[in-house]
């Protein structure tokens, strides 16, 4: 794309916008450029805070680092290189070890990864396919790991990022560069990963 489909409202346009920008900080070191374009309508932005907030929220073993490292599937999956060096950037500002971040493209088969990781992960990449990928066997499997509000909350996030990538390829939004250092740390010689459309000059 020659451009983002829209532009991102100033930081500073208004206290709402300066607001947002303040409470997205702790997540990644800085706001997205996603926020600000959901800024033009501040209904959307604030939704979408209930439901970023709602999505994080941790209530036992479905842990930050597992959220973030399924968010990263999910957004291989559909596609999203914007979402992919947002979402492995917060894996390991919140604490995926190491190894786990060398290897998630290889989760099913890599012994650093647990049977209950590995489900939601399946899970993750069959719900993000389309047309949906969800069977009989990922949802035993499920079931035999995770217990119905854990689902609940892993759904929530594969969810959450199926509405990102969504929005941030349609929108050509452009990739802020710690999360682009992030990604060719990360992901570019692992995966190919590269800046694709989100970024100008």
């Amino acid at each position: 794309m020659k451009q983002p489909l829209v532009k991102p409202l100033d930081r500073n346009a208004n206290q709402e916008a300066a607001d947002t920008a303040a409470f997205y900080e702790e997540t990644l070191g800085f706001t997205p450029n996603s926020l600000f374009t959901m800024m033009h309508r501040p209904a959307i932005a604030t939704a979408f805070k209930a439901l970023n907030t709602a999505g994080w929220e941790n209530h036992g073993r479905v842990t930050s680092p597992l959220k973030r490292l399924i968010g990263y599937l999910t957004s291989k999956v559909a596609g999203c290189m914007y979402c992919q060096a947002h979402t492995i950037r917060a894996a390991a500002r919140y604490g995926s070890e190491q190894d786990k971040l060398d290897h998630i493209w290889e989760y099913s088969t890599y012994p650093a990864f647990s049977e209950a990781e590995r489900a939601a992960f399946d899970l993750a990449v069959a719900a993000s396919s389309i047309p949906n990928a969800v069977d009989d066997a990922i949802s035993e499997n499920m079931r035999k790991h995770w217990n119905e509000g854990e689902i609940v909350e892993i759904m929530g996030v594969i969810a959450l990022f199926g509405y990102l990538n969504r929005w941030n390829d349609s929108m050509g939004t452009q990739l802020e560069e710690p999360a682009a250092e992030d990604g060719e740390k990360y992901l570019s010689a692992p995966t190919g990963w590269s800046r694709g459309k989100h970024q100008y000059a």
